[in-house]
């Protein structure tokens, strides 16, 4: 009898682990497969017009509705909507049924360090090439820039029938590179250089035959007349392809992680949750990289003008929107930087984030920060619901850390506020590194969040 005991423990010991073994694979599986699926979506996204243009089109899928910011607003209980401003910052939002407490906002944005393409692009060098005269945009590392193929994206402006129209631009092929300059001429180059961005990072082209085709082949893809370009917002992106790597494919690298891991972790928890218990607000906002100090920005009414918009179509006073607000929570959700290998003693001696480890929350004594014990304590209780780790991030306090865009949009739009991110290595470089596992974390409390 005894040993009949056992043997049933045993069993039953066996199946559980075998249960825990086949449980786990399938988590992995589906954590490859929902990596998978994020690197479609920025390679479907080369520019932060393009980045809004497939979040409309998920949400499109979802059966939101897009309402214009010149229209008049009749927003209806249980009702999906989404807005645009610029054609790079979007605000998705659900109606509530009934009565609702409070605000859950998620915010990200949509913009990356890149080049920018100036008016009048082309310059000749010796009557035999063709480059193009570009400016930086953020603060990017311009070293990884060089001896890998690049192309152009944006938005191109044309008049149609007397209207300003907006149309999106990806030359999809191999059309720029920016060549290194041999070490024989450069002799100091692995000494450190110092990039000059007018005369080092301008992009070759092509040959003199190429001259005066730039603007021709943009309008060729756009499908217009060359002549009827009256404007542009054009940028560089580097054409590598994402790919999932490391000894257990643990790693994902691609360009844009920062921020489009976020925003796009944000959409998928947000049209996730049930978004019952609060008004559930998905927001992407531009120009994170430069300040955001533009009416797309953080610093813009954008966020604080929809919110109004809807309190005045529920017939809500004002104070009934200060109200709300008091009961508000918003995550501003912008990469981390994640213990680099070789260069490990830069990071804190303490508060030290690693890939695949968990979402991080980013704290900072002067504020750069949003995240106060408060907040910080609310966002626990999300992951601990969410059955995701997280993990904590600050500068060393000898070194001076970046700033995102939740002390600033929680300016306009005051309530509590964490600064959260997913860990990265060569943040701010053409080809990011994160985390394979992080990603779906952050999707998990983000449904939690949006519950």
């Amino acid at each position: 009898m005894r040993f009949l005991r056992e043997s049933l423990a045993v069993c039953r010991n066996l199946q559980g682990s075998f249960m825990a073994f086949l449980i786990s694979r399938r988590k992995k599986k589906c954590i490859k497969k929902q990596q998978k699926n994020y690197l479609n979506l920025l390679k479907k996204s080369p520019s932060c017009f393009h980045a809004v243009k497939t979040m409309k089109d998920m949400l499109d899928m979802e059966g939101f509705e897009e309402i214009k910011e010149a229209d008049k607003w009749e927003l209806k209980k249980g009702g999906k909507y989404y807005v645009t401003r610029n054609d790079s910052s979007i605000i998705a939002f659900v109606m509530p049924e009934d009565e609702f407490s409070g605000y859950r906002i998620m915010a990200s944005h949509s913009d990356s360090p890149t080049f920018k393409i100036k008016e009048n692009p082309e310059m000749q060098v010796d009557k035999k090439y063709v480059k193009l005269n570009v400016e930086r945009y953020g603060g990017m590392i311009c070293s990884p820039w060089f001896d890998r193929p690049l192309s152009v994206a944006g938005r191109i402006i044309v008049n149609e029938n007397d209207e300003f129209v907006t149309k999106l631009v990806n030359v999809d092929r191999d059309l720029l590179m920016l060549p290194n300059l041999a070490i024989h001429m450069n002799r100091e180059v692995n000494d450190g250089y110092k990039y000059n961005a007018q005369k080092d990072m301008l992009p070759l082209y092509g040959d003199i035959d190429s001259k005066d085709t730039f603007m021709k082949t943009i309008a060729e893809t756009a499908g217009v007349k060359e002549d009827d370009i009256l404007a542009h917002d054009l940028f560089l992106y580097n054409r590598v392809k994402g790919t999932i790597w490391g000894a257990k494919e643990e790693f994902v690298s691609s360009s844009r992680l920062d921020d489009l891991q976020c925003a796009f972790a944000s959409l998928k928890g947000f049209l996730k949750g049930e978004k019952k218990a609060h008004l559930a607000v998905h927001c992407v906002l531009d120009n994170e990289e430069v300040g955001s100090g533009t009416k797309q920005g953080a610093a813009s009414t954008f966020l604080y003008d929809v919110l109004v918009r809807i309190n005045e179509c529920m017939e809500y006073s004002y104070e009934d929107y200060v109200r709300n607000l008091a009961k508000s929570f918003m995550l501003s959700a912008d990469n981390a930087h994640a213990v680099h290998p070789n260069y490990s003693d830069v990071a804190d001696p303490v508060n030290r984030p690693y890939l695949n480890e968990g979402i991080v929350i980013k704290y900072s004594a002067n504020q750069k920060y949003c995240t106060d014990a408060v907040s910080a304590a609310m966002f626990k209780d999300i992951c601990k619901k969410a059955d995701v780790p997280y993990q904590v991030f600050t500068n060393r306090s000898d070194i001076l850390g970046g700033s995102t865009l939740g002390n600033i949009s929680t300016t306009k739009v005051a309530l509590n506020a964490v600064d959260i991110g997913l860990p990265q290595l060569a943040m701010h470089s053409p080809y990011e590194t994160a985390g394979i596992k992080d990603t779906w974390y952050l999707i998990q409390a983000a449904g939690k969040f949006f519950a």
